[in-house]
């Protein structure tokens, strides 16, 4: 990893958006996923992320999105009816403490995350919105957020200068693909994905952090 700035373990990494972020700051990323990814860019191992906490002494970084299903509005149907998702934020925060070493965890607006950061594609100049909470266990500012029109509904044609919000089925994949500016990924994951402006933001602030942490430690 000595041609990379710093290194990256991706836990529920998906289709490697989050990952891709962290790629643009410098950083060496290898994502895990319960799940096959095969459309993830970046090196990546197939398995239960509890099995891969021993890696985390190789990393400099933690990244994990757990399932956010028990907190999206999309869900609330199912969670009235007595559908019971995985919540796994505390145990990954827990077991993420016990490592030592920074990390980020990332999920949707009502989850529990402690003192999260907000961001959203209008901090980037991005036509979607995608609001997502950010806790991080090192010093993060919360970065102003432009307020921006509502979204148009994604069932419907979709035309340049729309916002959108890419959930479930929708209509426009090719436009979604350049707003959230993943172009290697389909609409079912682009549903799931998030832009990878947010942790390349979220990557400079810890390299920020890092490079303060080791002038004070000199």
């Amino acid at each position: 990893m000595h041609m990379f700035e710093y290194s990256v373990l991706d836990f529920f990494a998906g289709g490697g958006g989050c990952g891709a972020g962290y790629a643009r700051t410098g950083a060496y990323v290898l994502g895990c996923d319960i799940s096959p990814q095969p459309k993830n860019p970046h090196h990546f191992i197939k398995a239960d992320w509890r099995e891969l906490l021993y890696l985390a002494q190789h990393f400099d970084l933690l990244h994990a999105s757990p399932p956010c299903q028990a907190y999206t509005k999309a869900c609330n149907q199912w969670r009235k009816e007595g559908y019971q998702y995985q919540d796994l934020i505390a145990e990954v925060r827990e077991a993420f403490m016990k490592t030592g070493k920074p990390y980020i965890i990332e999920s949707v607006p009502g989850a529990p995350l402690i003192d999260p950061i907000y961001l959203n594609g209008s901090k980037f100049g991005l036509l979607v919105h995608r609001p997502r909470f950010f806790e991080c266990s090192f010093a993060v500012s919360q970065p102003h957020i432009p307020d921006t029109k509502p979204p148009v509904k994604m069932g419907r044609p979709v035309k340049d200068g729309d916002i959108i919000q890419p959930v479930g089925h929708f209509s426009g994949v090719a436009y979604a693909q350049s707003q959230m500016e993943i172009n290697w990924l389909g609409g079912k994951e682009l549903a799931q994905a998030i832009p990878p402006a947010y942790t390349e933001w979220l990557g400079y602030r810890y390299k920020e952090w890092a490079a303060s942490e080791r002038q004070s430690a000199r």
